[in-house]
């Protein structure tokens, strides 16, 4: 992000040809001995007398010794007298060695060696200084030592002289031009109108409150040596180190007065919008340059959000940051108003908090590590909610006890066999929490079969995440309808899913050809189980007298006559919690399919890509966020979703999060650096309410086979560890062979579901495969002596596929080409060869046949 003002054009009054040049001594140097305030006149005299009688002088350069200041005069080269002016010059600096003025040839310089404590390093270190002049040239040496500052006088005017080198300001890149070109004047402040204020705040105070900004005094020369080459800031740009002279708390600018802590805009780039930051400090530096310090805001464009999704977030809302640069004063603009508020995932109350009279509130800080959107750092006592690591490493629980031992339901959205909630569950276990999933929701029906066996305890609902966030808004209605809201749920004690043998053998029950009558409600839905193109709430029934294969599905407008039977579903579903309510949920989980960003599909909508319905299920998973608004967030994808169209639905994803002023924070892991034979890298998007901390991510513990590329501009957002790290030491990267090479072998004639393993595991992972499930949630249970192992069933196939698959080597990359008898051609067109014969099979048919279509 562009975050430094453009440079000012300085004003053509400020340019000048030739110079009349007044040097004063600083009042705080010691008194001369004789001598050098003889040599002082001396120095007065030859330049009074030089520039009163002739201009033959072609430049001048004034050497600054351990007490003296030094001063430059630049002018055109003269026609005449020049031999005259240079033989006096050169008799002057002959008689009097302590001289500060040397005389050289077609250039004027002003060189100020800086006094070094070592004095092997006085002839080393010096600065460049230059002046423009004006038309006549007049100079002349005031020896008053009662003024504080040197001053260099042009026709009356104060000309503050500037060194050569650039500042450099926030967004704009240094160029690469060739260091014999010119450069340009750098003034202190063009106008007279902008200055710093007041009196400076004393050294002690400004050494408490900036010390990086001072050292001590007795290394202060060593110091401005050291930084006398240019620094790189955060964002790889190069920066000037500025030594500072002294701090002010105030300055101003046409008339306006400002202080330490105002927010100002800041004069933005090459035309564009200004920038918004905080001034932090006020200093002039030791070649009397005024500048400002200030620390930045992010408006939501500035952000990963981009402007592609800024519009989710306020305008007014901006974010706190920790990035900040130097500045000269006069790119201040204007003084603004920015508030501080608190966040709330109530965007209605927290509206009403945000005063009318405000140009702009912020209530979060931002980071480009990790793209972090979080709470904002405490200010002195405070308590702080937010965590300033990004990876897990010696953090601290910040939870209590009574948060570690509580339960926490989870919500798996797109559960698939439940393969995500399961491995949080399971880390949530090592870490102390008792995380369950409470609720699935997936669209497949087989995949909700192996969620049931797999967590019976959980609430499985076979549908789409559309339908589910209709079916939860109809159940919030039906409970407030019957007053459940608020009440404390009661312990249920029986399940709502009826037994199919239930109620078998009534001797009331009514026979077929009586009035149907509503025994209970089994199941909620929303959409058109019937098949009928009625889409609405839908209530599963089970009618008295008759078994479950007689259940049917029922609108809600069809069970009218039967209110009653409607209470009782919903008061036994609210408190058997059926259907989660808006704070029930303490985690939410997934992994939205977004097919319309997948490379295999040749017609994605790169311009639009909400629009293109397969991947409108990030809509719908933030839309249930936004509903159910659970404590934590968390969503995988696919590295393609910060790829394609310039990351433009992961900007989404992590621009809705914020919008409903949950923290966020979004990262790459690779699930090879944790132990994972593969490489498999995936997007994280972590989500938190304010309430809470936002989690950090886990640092790899293994080496990692690297496949793949990480965009460009997502590189910050990878899971790594810190590359200055010499003593880190990950564990060597796990491969297929190390998960597979303990599995017995089988053959196509095998039929078991379970069988032994037959040996012992050779790794850790082989080890960890063999766990149970109870030993992974480390509850302490009995182990088999010997592992078994399930499922280990190949695919059979006849007799002649099996013939045909054993003449295929056992190497990398074998396949039917190595069958033999087959020539291939262009466009890798697969013929057979007729020069040899066919191979056949014990069966007799050939072992290569070719498919041809009709």
């Amino acid at each position: 992000m562009n975050l430094r003002p453009r440079k000012p054009k300085p004003k053509e009054e400020d340019l000048y040809e030739q110079a009349i040049v007044v040097w004063k001594p600083k009042s705080t140097r010691k008194p001369k001995s004789s001598k050098k305030r003889k040599a002082k006149d001396e120095s007065k005299s030859l330049i009074t007398s030089s520039t009163s009688t002739s201009t033959s002088t072609s430049s001048v350069s004034i050497i600054e010794n351990n007490e003296e200041e030094a001063i430059v005069v630049s002018k055109p080269k003269p026609q005449s007298r020049k031999r005259k002016a240079k033989d006096e010059s050169e008799n002057l600096i002959a008689s009097s060695s302590s001289s500060p003025v040397s005389i050289i040839q077609n250039e004027v310089k002003l060189v100020v060696r800086k006094s070094l404590i070592k004095s092997k390093r006085k002839s080393k270190k010096t600065e460049k200084m230059e002046v423009d002049t004006d038309e006549s040239v007049c100079l002349e040496m005031d020896s008053e030592e009662e003024n504080e500052d040197d001053k260099i006088v042009i026709k009356g005017e104060v000309l503050n002289f500037k060194p050569v080198k650039n500042v450099q300001r926030k967004g704009k890149s240094r160029s690469s031009k060739s260091s014999n070109l010119k450069k340009k004047l750098k003034r202190t402040v063009l106008d007279s109108e902008c200055r710093l204020y007041g009196e400076p705040i004393l050294d002690v105070e400004a050494w408490q409150r900036w010390p990086h900004r001072y050292v001590e005094k007795v290394n202060k020369d060593k110091y401005a040596a050291s930084t006398s080459s240019k620094t790189k800031n955060e964002n790889d740009e190069e920066e000037e180190d500025l030594i500072v002279k002294r701090h002010y708390k105030q300055a101003k600018l046409y008339d306006i007065i400002y202080d330490l802590g105002d927010d100002v805009f800041v004069q933005g780039d090459n035309g564009s919008e200004d920038y918004i930051g905080r001034i932090v400090e006020f200093f002039e530096t030791t070649d009397k340059r005024a500048f400002f310090t200030a620390r930045w805001f992010f408006r939501a464009e500035d952000t990963v959000i981009s402007k592609s999704n800024a519009s989710l977030v306020d305008k007014k809302r901006l974010f706190y940051s920790d990035y900040k640069n130097d500045n000269p004063l006069d790119c201040i603009t204007s003084k603004i108003n920015i508030v501080k508020v608190l966040p709330n995932v109530d965007l209605v109350a927290k509206k009403e908090t945000i005063p009318s009279n405000c140009d702009f509130y912020y209530d979060m800080e931002y980071s480009e590590s990790y793209s972090t959107f979080s709470n904002l750092k405490p200010v002195s006592s405070e308590p702080s909610l937010s965590v300033t690591s990004n990876t897990v490493s010696d953090i601290a629980r910040s939870k209590s006890e009574k948060t570690e031992k509580s339960n926490m339901k989870l919500l798996d959205l797109y559960a698939g066999c439940g393969g995500m909630s399961t491995g949080l569950c399971l880390g949530a276990a090592v870490s102390g929490v008792n995380l369950t999933p409470s609720w699935a929701v997936d669209f497949n029906r087989f995949a909700c079969q192996s969620l049931r066996e797999n967590h019976p305890t959980s609430q499985v609902r076979n549908e789409t995440a559309e339908n589910f966030l209709m079916v939860l808004k109809e159940w919030l209605k039906l409970c407030m309808k019957y007053s459940l809201l608020g009440t404390k749920r009661l312990e249920a004690q029986h399940s709502l899913v009826i037994n199919d043998k239930e109620d078998e053998g009534d001797d009331d029950a009514p026979t077929p050809s009586d009035v149907f009558e509503v025994e209970k409600l089994l199941e909620i839905t929303y959409g058109d189980p019937n098949k009928k193109n009625e889409i609405g709430l839908y209530f599963k029934v089970r009618w008295k007298g008759y078994g479950p294969e007689d259940d049917t599905w029922e609108p809600l407008t069809g069970l009218m006559e039967c209110p009653e039977r409607v209470q009782e579903f919903v008061t036994r579903g609210y408190h058997e919690s059926i259907l989660p309510l808006p704070g029930d949920v303490d985690v939410i989980c997934g992994g939205p399919p977004c097919q319309g960003i997948s490379g295999f599909n040749r017609f994605r909508n790169k311009a639009e890509p909400l629009k293109d319905e397969k991947n409108h299920q990030v809509v719908v998973f933030m839309d249930i966020v936004e509903f159910l608004k659970p404590r934590y967030v968390l969503m995988e994808n696919v590295v393609d979703l910060l790829k394609f169209s310039k990351g433009f639905l992961g900007r989404y994803a992590i621009g809705r999060l914020v919008s409903l002023d949950y923290q966020a924070r979004l990262g790459l892991m690779a699930a090879g650096g944790y132990g994972i034979p593969q490489f498999r890298m995936r997007v994280f998007l972590w989500g938190a309410l304010p309430t809470e901390v936002l989690p950090a991510y886990p640092l790899p513990t293994h080496q990692v086979v690297k496949r793949g590329v990480v965009p460009l501009e997502f590189e910050r957002n990878t899971v790594a560890h810190d590359t200055a790290d010499h003593q880190l030491h990950l564990k060597s990267a796990v491969i297929l062979s190390d998960a597979i090479m303990d599995l017995p072998p089988v053959t196509n004639d095998e039929s078991r579901d379970q069988i032994p393993y037959g040996n012992t595991p050779e790794t850790d992972l082989q080890k960890y495969l063999r766990c149970s499930k109870q030993k992974l949630m480390g509850i302490n249970a009995s182990e088999a002596s010997s592992p078994v192992l399930y499922d280990h069933l190949p695919y059979k196939l006849n007799q002649d596929d099996f013939d045909r698959v054993c003449r295929v080597p056992k190497r990398k990359g074998a396949n039917f080409r190595d069958l033999g008898g087959l020539v291939f051609g262009n466009n890798n067109k697969v013929e057979l060869d007729p020069s040899v014969e066919r191979d056949l099979l014990n069966s007799g048919k050939p072992v290569v046949c070719l498919l041809t279509s009709v």
